[in-house]
């Protein structure tokens, strides 16, 4: 049989590959057998650190509105209870908003979790 050797659809696969790896440091953007593995590791960060960004970004806004509420005489857990008891539904994203560009806006929820806590 004679030889095959993949012609143009390896040709297109590896440079697909290579250009994924374009800006790798050193060879693993010249070399295909090491790009493909940095390649294969990068889209698996990419992939992981899709769900971590969710994960940061929540972790960012509950400290934002924490620190707000603590100005405002409350914690954050009793600020955001406050809030539910008040059937008010703002998520936790425009909250840290609110609190840090429109801290007037905050404390009238600050003062109406309160009012529903206390009722």
């Amino acid at each position: 049989m004679p030889r095959v050797k993949g012609g143009y659809v390896a040709r297109r696969r590896r440079k697909k590959v290579l250009k994924l790896a374009k800006g790798y440091y050193g060879s693993k953007h010249t070399l295909f057998k090491s790009a493909q593995g940095q390649v294969m590791k990068s889209l698996q960060y990419a992939y992981r650190d899709r769900r971590q960004k969710k994960r940061d970004f929540r972790k960012l806004w509950i400290t934002r509105i924490n620190a707000a509420a603590r100005l405002n005489g409350l914690s954050y857990s009793r600020l955001m209870h406050g809030l539910k008891l008040a059937e008010i539904n703002v998520n936790r994203k425009m909250l840290a908003d609110l609190a840090v560009n429109d801290e007037k806006a905050f404390a009238q929820l600050a003062d109406k979790a309160k009012e529903s806590l206390n009722s």
